[in-house]
């Protein structure tokens, strides 16, 4: 799919479908009038007959209306406000996207002056929108033998004015690579574990290296992770026959002498949860346990895509969680590579494991930032449910830098209390420090763990084990969260310089 911007007249626009939001005042937006001034009040004579109320979501597609050259015009109910919420205009836009998709048609325009949201600018609505759509259309069937058929719509037109013409285009860029981000965390998601394994992700990291000369791409094996003392993450891998990865993608956008954002990525391909097994129902779900890895992917896909003038540097740290004959086993002792040794209370609390050698290993980097995003906590679904990302750290105004790329994105995080009171609850007789805090605050307590290892550094931990995927049902997969809060991030960072 692609997007672009245009400034002619309305009723002139040779497009499939003229998209046009109704409240259920059923007052018409500027554009809205000028079409129905152009159609001679046929437009006003279809909202008469009550066909549609406006209602959010409500749908109504009309046919050749006179003295118009779209097509068609598809009426979107907005609802009551005036003014639609983030999570309405999204709703919004997959009613418009269910209309589209059968039609015959490759194109179709917005009129955004009908469709205005809440303390969003003309731009931030067209991303928003476009995102939306773009990943609407999103579909893996990489696996079935009949594969679906592809939408005909492949171009997104938004009519806007002079005044905000530029914005809105750069608006449609940033959400066109926000939209390749996730399709890439999403695949990743989605990709079986047989074939998604650490070895796999190193090379998918490498391909993305291919013919980028901004990119550069390490993995580290395993005989490499023992010389650097990674003994947390070569614990939760010694279950499995696949061998552990870290995978550094280094980006040089910016200058030579500018501090590295770094996103570290939580990857375990799958978890069983080793010798803490998990109950089998839902077991296949654990395949997602990656995401966090998949999302530094995908957020480094978009700034590629949008050559950021920034320095990121992006770390997945990749094990399997199996029970075998050298699993680990609750109770015993590993040493990190910071030198401080943990207590393995619970082998299903692996991906702090794995992150806290990578934390470990970017002190090297000299960052501005560090934020690790991982599958981490399944208190974290019961605290804030599917909806919300939680976000802990160590550093105020990083935590509300994310706060307001979550915002602006339309990709929601809320921030969780990292009190020292908390850190007790990790306190172990043998060791410095458990690697569980027992049943209270679970997902505080994760970070507690992680906090512990990032003391350097401006830190934020993002804990997406609600938001990551869908469960179950005809939707289940990927959503490719939170790569919108991480890219809107990552263009603020950019902007600041």
């Amino acid at each position: 799919m692609h997007f672009s911007v245009t400034l002619d007249p309305v009723q002139q626009l040779k497009t499939g479908t003229l998209v046009l939001g109704i409240g259920e005042d059923l007052t018409l937006s500027p554009s809205g009038q000028q079409l129905d001034q152009a159609s001679d009040g046929a437009l006003a004579r279809v909202l008469a007959t009550g066909d549609i109320q406006g209602k959010t979501g409500q749908t109504l597609l009309v046919n050749g209306l006179p003295g118009i050259a779209a097509q068609r015009i598809l009426l979107v109910g907005l609802g009551k406000e005036p003014e639609l919420a983030d999570r309405h205009l999204r709703r919004v836009m997959g009613s418009v996207l269910a209309q589209l998709k059968p039609l015959n048609s490759a194109q179709a325009t917005l009129l955004l002056d009908s469709l205005q949201v809440k303390d969003r600018s003309s731009a931030s609505t067209a991303a928003l929108a476009c995102e939306t759509l773009a990943s609407g259309l999103y579909s893996f069937d990489r696996f079935k033998s009949e594969k679906a058929e592809p939408a005909k719509l492949d171009h997104i037109q938004l009519l806007t004015d002079p005044a905000n013409e530029q914005a809105v285009h750069q608006a449609c860029n940033e959400a066109l690579a926000i939209a390749a981000g996730m399709q890439v965390t999403r695949d990743l998601g989605n990709l079986p574990p047989n074939i998604c394994h650490p070895r796999y992700l190193a090379e998918r990291a490498r391909e993305m290296a291919t013919g980028n000369p901004a990119l550069s791409v390490e993995v580290l094996e395993e005989k490499q992770l023992e010389e650097l003392g990674a003994g947390a993450l070569l614990a939760v891998a010694r279950g499995s026959d696949q061998p552990p990865r870290m995978i550094i993608l280094n980006y040089q956008g910016g200058n030579t002498d500018q501090q590295p954002n770094v996103l570290v990525g939580k990857g375990i391909t799958f978890d069983t949860g080793g010798i803490s097994l998990k109950p089998g129902a839902g077991m296949d779900e654990m395949k997602y346990d990656m995401c966090g890895a998949a999302t530094v992917l995908g957020v480094m896909t978009a700034a590629l895509q949008l050559k950021l003038p920034i320095n990121l540097i992006g770390v997945l740290t990749c094990a399997e969680n199996m029970p075998s004959g050298g699993a680990s086993r609750p109770g015993d002792i590993v040493t990190s590579m910071s030198g401080q040794t943990v207590e393995i209370l619970n082998t299903d609390a692996e991906g702090r494991l794995v992150l806290c050698d990578a934390l470990t290993y970017v002190k090297r980097f000299n960052p501005k930032s560090v934020v690790n995003i991982a599958t981490l906590t399944g208190a974290c679904i019961v605290a804030l449910g599917d909806k919300t990302s939680g976000l802990m750290g160590n550093n105020d105004e990083l935590i509300g830098q994310l706060l307001s790329a979550s915002r602006e994105a339309g990709d929601a995080a809320w921030q969780l209390p990292l009190f020292d009171d908390y850190q007790e609850q990790l306190d172990s007789p043998f060791a410095d420090i458990a690697n569980i805090g027992g049943p209270k605050a679970g997902t505080i307590t994760a970070g507690c763990f992680l906090s512990r290892f990032t003391k350097d550094y401006p830190w934020a931990h993002l804990d997406i084990a609600g938001t990551a995927w869908i469960s179950g049902g005809k939707e289940k997969g990927a959503t490719g969260r939170p790569v919108p809060l991480l890219t809107r991030f990552l263009l603020d960072q950019a902007s600041a310089h």
